[in-house]
């Protein structure tokens, strides 16, 4: 029987795709200079995974539906039918729209009520595609900007106050929102605002101006030029603006308010496509849904930071149970093993590993990915540098 599974996965070409980054990191062409935003690696229905599997490329779910004793693991099968996670390449050249995804409970009730409601899955106001929810980890590869959660109110009012100090058209307009007794009013006066104060904002914003908050301007003034009139456009004054390094991690819980910004990234959530959108969009929004799932206190943020946890193998921490992502570098010729048991997908992402299982062996360049069954696991040997996805909150 085979035990080497490589994969053949599918490209989403989302407009706020980057043109460069995943078609360099696979060594592909991309002369119609398509924005290539995810690379999905999986068994979601919207993009399985193929397998190379006995001389034809197989649908990846299917075949652990064949054997799942061998490829997931009796016991994961059991408590979760099938892989559990969903785990991708993500390169924003453009930011993303502001969202928040809801909890396992918030998504089960809304994915019911929808399809009671015969909104169809593919209705552009379908809220709920799944019942599943979607905590996720963004790992950076290159420099990444990103938002993430709620600021302090009285941060917040202080950030709005040096930008009402330096327009003053727009002190009258914001001072409903510097007087929002919590956050839910806050966003609920955001979205209230007037088309007069929002072609304001954006005029202001694209002119170019400073606040409180280093880089929160050159920001604002991308958002005013991609999203005239959106009020989110000042989401650096009410979103924590956070950097990762390449390396560097965040975990987004259900009900966060987010958005990716700028960047090259692994990003890794349980299998589910629930997004609930708040602004930076021209897609749908039902922000009336969207305060319901959304967590309104000020959001800690917490960059991670992956520990060694056997020779090359860096794990970063999880707090879901349905997946885990960690790092597996090799600078030579030693071997690196995977751990046996659970279920991996493998993407190299630098140099090139030769990856065996028993008598097999396959060579395998920067963008290539495998799946390591439960029953096959494997070691790496070469100058390569590998992200690992998982099930469960701790890799070994």
């Amino acid at each position: 029987m085979q035990h080497i599974f490589p994969l053949h996965n599918t490209v989403k070409h989302y407009d706020w795709g980057s043109t460069e980054w995943i078609p360099a990191l696979m060594g592909e062409e991309n002369p119609l200079k398509e924005p290539w935003a995810e690379l999905w690696m999986g068994t979601h229905p919207r993009g399985p995974s193929g397998v190379f599997f006995e001389g034809r490329e197989r649908d990846l779910g299917e075949l652990i539906r064949e054997e799942p004793e061998f490829f997931l693991g009796g016991e994961l099968y059991k408590a979760w039918g099938g892989l559990p996670f969903l785990f991708k390449l993500l390169a924003a050249d453009k930011p993303l729209s502001i969202q928040a995804h809801p909890s396992l409970e918030q998504a089960g009730e809304g994915f019911e009520r929808e399809n009671r409601a015969g909104i169809s899955l593919e209705a552009p106001e379908r809220n709920y595609k799944d019942r599943n929810h979607k905590p996720e980890i963004i790992s950076a590869l290159t420099g990444f900007d990103a938002l993430c959660g709620f600021r302090e109110p009285e941060k917040i009012r202080h950030s709005l106050k040096s930008l009402t100090g330096q327009a003053d058209a727009l002190k009258r307009d914001l001072e409903p929102l510097i007087r929002a007794e919590n956050l839910k009013i806050f966003l609920k006066r955001l979205f209230e605002l007037s088309v007069e104060t929002r072609k304001e904002l954006t005029r202001i914003l694209r002119a170019g101006i400073e606040t409180d908050i280093p880089r929160a301007g050159p920001f604002m003034r991308r958002f005013a030029e991609l999203y005239p009139d959106d009020p989110a456009i000042i989401a650096p004054l009410y979103l924590n603006l956070v950097h990762l390094e390449s390396g560097e991690a965040l975990f987004l819980p259900a009900g966060v308010l987010h958005a990716y910004i700028h960047g090259f990234g692994v990003e890794l959530m349980a299998n589910s496509d629930n997004v609930l959108r708040g602004g930076l969009t021209s897609k749908y929004m039902d922000l009336g849904e969207l305060t319901s799932v959304l967590d309104f206190s000020a959001f800690t943020v917490q960059i991670l930071h992956p520990e060694e946890k056997a020779p090359g193998l860096y794990a970063y921490p999880s707090f879901t149970g349905e997946f885990s992502l960690a790092r597996l570098d090799s600078s030579g010729h030693e071997k690196r093993t995977v751990p046996a048991g659970r279920p991996c997908i493998a993407i190299i992402t630098g140099g090139e590993a030769l990856y065996r299982v028993f008598d097999e062996e396959m060579r395998l360049t920067q963008g290539q990915s495998i799946f390591i069954p439960a029953g096959a696991p494997g070691s790496f040997e070469g100058d390569f540098n590998a992200c690992l996805a998982a099930p469960g909150k701790k890799l070994i």
